[in-house]
């Protein structure tokens, strides 16, 4: 009886010491980063800016896996239900935050099912417009509107995205609707836009720059509340609607339930890639700010967002899903 007890024990705490072993030598494999949106866009970018330089750290590949739908809600939810063991993680945009209040029936609990690990990059985003559009400044777009309610189409990576609140927090300013055409991402909304298919887009500037540096597409705000040192030409929103913000931020999540160890030398290796010289100066040179933190502060944060886009939600009038 006593062999059986002691034998049992001894499986016991072989089991509860597993995780701990493992996260020990982990990481083993390849490790995938899940972007929950279409190839191309600005979060794609940063997680291929990323997962190049991170092996460095971790000594194993990182691969960027695309899996777009519902505002990014399929990939996150993907990521919350795989195994929490530090080879699957999550790079995400604000957008998650929103997603708690615009979606009336959400797949996962974004505070209870996923684990922050850190914050990347900040993104302003840039009012766009087709070149061949009337309007050629800020004040023009503004008149535009309002002269043609409901008139100008502008794209987004789909509803509730920081490009939608961006648009429809803009009409409600200036007292015109604009309407608002859902993408999987951003790239094909910027697609359009050259096709002159719609008319604007709030697009992340990470994504916008190359039309801008090119002049095929014509910038006319951020919507930072004052203006990018990458663009210092192009006034903000704010210079003409006063309170007017929007920033976008991106971050790494992983399961609920990834060994702790896990997750803080992941947190270390992605504030380390962050501070690379050459990583800094390509954000930079995208518009993006470098945002690394710790997960007990990423987790913080993750509260006070969700309640700050839930009211932005509300305030904006986009369409409860």
């Amino acid at each position: 009886m006593i062999k059986t007890i002691t034998a049992i024990m001894a499986g016991v705490m072989c089991l509860a010491a597993t995780p701990l072993v493992h996260a020990e030598n982990w990481p083993t494999r390849p490790i995938t980063l899940v972007v929950p949106l279409a190839p191309g866009g600005s979060t794609d970018a940063t997680a291929r800016l990323i997962a190049q330089k991170l092996p460095n750290e971790l000594g194993q590949p990182v691969v960027v896996e695309n899996r777009a739908g519902a505002g990014g809600n399929i990939g996150a939810d993907y990521v919350a239900k795989a195994t929490p063991d530090g080879y699957t993680f999550l790079m995400h945009t604000s957008t998650l935050m929103t997603n708690v209040t615009l979606y009336k029936k959400m797949p996962l609990d974004v505070q209870k099912d996923l684990a922050p690990v850190s914050r990347v990059s900040l993104i302003p985003n840039v009012l766009m417009v087709n070149t061949s559009f009337p309007a050629k400044t800020l004040a023009d777009f503004i008149t535009y509107v309002k002269e043609h309610k409901g008139a100008v189409n502008y794209g987004s990576a789909g509803n509730g995205t920081s490009q939608q609140l961006s648009g429809a927090l803009f009409g409600q300013m200036v007292g015109a609707e604009m309407t608002h055409v859902p993408y999987k991402g951003g790239a094909p909304a910027n697609t359009d836009l050259l096709a002159g298919q719609i008319q604007a887009v709030f697009s992340p500037m990470v994504e916008i720059l190359p039309f801008i540096d090119s002049g095929k597409l014509r910038p006319l705000a951020v919507t930072t509340a004052e203006r990018s040192p990458r663009l210092p030409d192009v006034p903000a929103v704010a210079e003409a609607l006063p309170r007017y913000e929007i920033v976008l931020w991106n971050g790494v999540w992983a399961p609920a339930g990834t060994p702790k160890p896990i997750i803080q030398r992941m947190n270390v290796a992605i504030n380390a890639v962050l501070n690379d010289p050459d990583v800094k100066k390509i954000l930079r040179e995208q518009g993006s700010t470098p945002a690394g933190d710790t997960p007990e502060a990423f987790q913080q944060l993750v509260g006070t967002e969700i309640k700050k886009w839930g009211e932005l939600v509300k305030l904006s009038g986009a369409s409860i899903q």
